[in-house]
């Protein structure tokens, strides 16, 4: 009797470690095929072949959140940093004072990474209210390699124009306050939506 509950607890046991198994592999499977289809939205989206998609698909929050928070984005920027650093390399400037580059302000010279981390990287659907909440603190932080590509253009001798669409009524000078703040000074102006900033050389208003 002792021997024959032994097996049958044996038994039940193998089961449900085979179950466990089961699962875990199902679980792998499903997280490779959700990785294989966020690849390939990318990819369509990159390429233009997705249109007017108003939220990332749910099933890439994951994707999207690894993407950019473990170190391939930034990968991504050093890299394209690199490349603007080898164009600049062969550049002469005519000294006329024609020579300008521009830079946008949100998600190039300064970083929303914390706003969007709150929001599922996209898989929540944008709220202009939620955003302009978000840019008055004044807590966006430099992109650093941009900000290192700022300074070089400024001591080259390039007029850096910043833009954003950001509206200048309510976010002009806590824009202005927070890109001083994170080492952005010396730009020529900031254009903004709803007017021209035109900004001192020091980044304050006039």
């Amino acid at each position: 009797m002792v021997r024959f509950i032994k097996e049958v607890t044996l038994l039940l046991l193998l089961a449900m470690v085979s179950k466990l198994g089961q699962g875990m592999v199902l679980d792998h499977v499903k997280q490779a095929t959700s990785d294989r289809y966020c690849l390939s939205w990318r990819m369509a989206v990159e390429a233009n072949n997705v249109k007017g998609w108003p939220t990332i698909p749910t099933q890439c929050w994951r994707h999207v959140e690894g993407y950019m928070i473990g170190g391939q984005y930034n990968w991504d920027i050093n890299l394209i940093i690199d490349q603007i650093y080898t164009y600049l390399d062969n550049v002469t400037l005519i000294n006329d004072g024609y020579d300008a580059w521009i830079l946008d302000v949100d998600d190039t010279c300064l970083s929303n990474l914390l706003y969007y981390r709150g929001k599922r990287f996209g898989c929540d659907p944008y709220n202009p209210m939620e955003f302009r909440s978000w840019a008055l603190k004044g807590e966006c932080t430099a992109i650093p390699a941009v900000l290192g590509l700022f300074n070089r253009l400024i001591s080259t001798g390039f007029k850096v124009m910043l833009v954003t669409g950001r509206d200048e009524l309510t976010l002009g000078p806590i824009t202005v306050d927070n890109l001083l703040s994170e080492g952005y000074s010396g730009y020529d102006r900031l254009i903004m939506r709803g007017g021209d900033m035109g900004t001192s050389r020091g980044g304050r208003l006039p």
